[in-house]
């Protein structure tokens, strides 16, 4: 039931009708208490859509009350237009909640938006498309809103965790849509996550900082950052517990990990995923800068995409890095064979069996004891007409 599996939640997805093929489009979260505590990550792209600039001037007290996505357009390089949309998005679903019995004002409303840069909305379809939502809103809504959220996603991405602890038991849920733009900017994609569990704003933030650090934030598909990149983390405390701040971060984290690894496994025209774990580093920032370089190797993941364990490319871009290492104790596997010893020839690369959809490569710098693990893809002419022929 993705976001609404945790109590205190209604949800509902619809087609408002800012798409041209009808699909669905409009996705509203609400909390229904009794706490509304709130916290959020964001792209860190200098460039950022106004909805972004508006969840995060909202978020500044901790609080929400409901969030409202779109799919078809991202609203982002709109001007001062673009803003004022925004806003009147947040205060038409302030409007229809208050009307529903909720008495709640727009800076209590989150907005998110996904689809082309540069295009206006049509606020003469979402704002009616509020409305509609609205009337659907249901404790089993939660699906219906991770389906509406899709853009050139080809399923959408749902994950619920439910822990015991000596008070009760506790959920977080969560919803998310990315397939194309997936390079860490804090958040690589639209999430909205939700738990029923009693925490406050703080504690959700450092749960959701602690998480997305090392899931969200370690999902690099393409190397493009996104401009409309937003997770929202929001608890009903409907449930009574308080768990302890360890275990509820490890749910957190547990939900963020799974919708991560699906927004790899439904990453644009990918046909493997790739695990890069950067082994025996300095430090922890080392193993993420090598991670993230070879993630971002095109050569490497063209020879991937062909099944060629190509083990120079993988030694070329940990090269380009500032990472402590001596190129000549540099040990690279491919699928558990060590291909490079050495900085040198290493087990023979026809014992690589690259048949399956994982491939692992594992990079040993031999300078401490440190490691990260980034995911990835291979590059293949699926994602480039998939990013020349369409617009999304």
């Amino acid at each position: 039931m993705s976001v609404t599996a945790a109590k205190g939640f209604t949800a509902a997805g619809i087609a408002a009708g800012i798409k041209q093929n009808g699909n669905p489009d409009l996705a509203l979260v609400v909390n229904t208490g009794p706490r509304r505590a709130a916290a959020g990550v964001f792209t860190s792209n200098r460039v950022k859509a106004a909805p972004v600039v508006w969840s995060q001037q909202v978020l500044a007290d901790g609080e929400l009350t409901a969030v409202v996505l779109n799919s078809g357009g991202a609203n982002a390089c709109t001007g001062p237009q673009g803003f004022q949309d925004t806003h009147a998005t947040a205060e038409k679903v302030a409007e229809v909640l208050s009307a529903k019995g909720t008495d709640v004002g727009a800076g209590e409303i989150a907005v998110a938006s996904t689809g082309l840069i540069g295009v206006l909305l049509p606020m003469d379809k979402l704002l009616p498309g509020v409305e509609k939502a609205a009337a659907e809103l249901s404790e089993h809504g939660g699906e219906k809103a991770a389906i509406a959220i899709k853009t050139t996603d080809t399923v959408h991405k749902t994950s619920v965790v439910t822990k015991d602890g000596p008070g009760g038991s506790w959920t977080v849920g969560g919803m998310a849509k990315g397939a194309g733009m997936l390079a860490p900017g804090l958040a690589t994609m639209l999430v909205v996550l939700t738990t029923d569990a009693d925490i406050d704003s703080a504690g959700l933030d450092s749960a959701l900082r602690g998480a997305t650090r090392v899931t969200f934030d370690r999902v690099d598909s393409d190397g493009c950052m996104s401009t409309n990149d937003t997770v929202l983390l929001l608890a009903s405390g409907s449930s009574g517990v308080t768990p302890e701040q360890d275990a509820f971060t490890g749910a957190v984290r547990e939900v963020c990990d799974d919708l991560a690894r699906q927004l790899i496994g439904d990453a644009e025209g990918a046909s493997k995923d790739i695990r890069i774990e950067v082994i025996n580093a300095a430090t922890e920032d080392d193993a993420v800068e090598v991670g993230r370089s070879i993630a971002r190797n095109n050569l490497l993941k063209c020879a991937i995409h062909g099944e060629d364990p190509n083990w120079g490319r993988v030694l070329s871009a940990i090269g380009t890095t500032a990472a402590a290492f001596e190129p000549d104790e540099l040990n690279v596997a491919i699928n558990g064979v060590w291909v490079c010893k050495n900085g040198s020839v290493g087990e023979d690369r026809d014992l690589v069996d690259m048949r399956y959809r994982e491939v692992t490569v594992t990079a040993d710098l031999a300078a401490g004891t440190e490691s990260a693990v980034i995911w990835a893809n291979d590059l293949t002419a699926d994602y480039v007409h998939e990013n020349s022929a369409y617009s999304s």
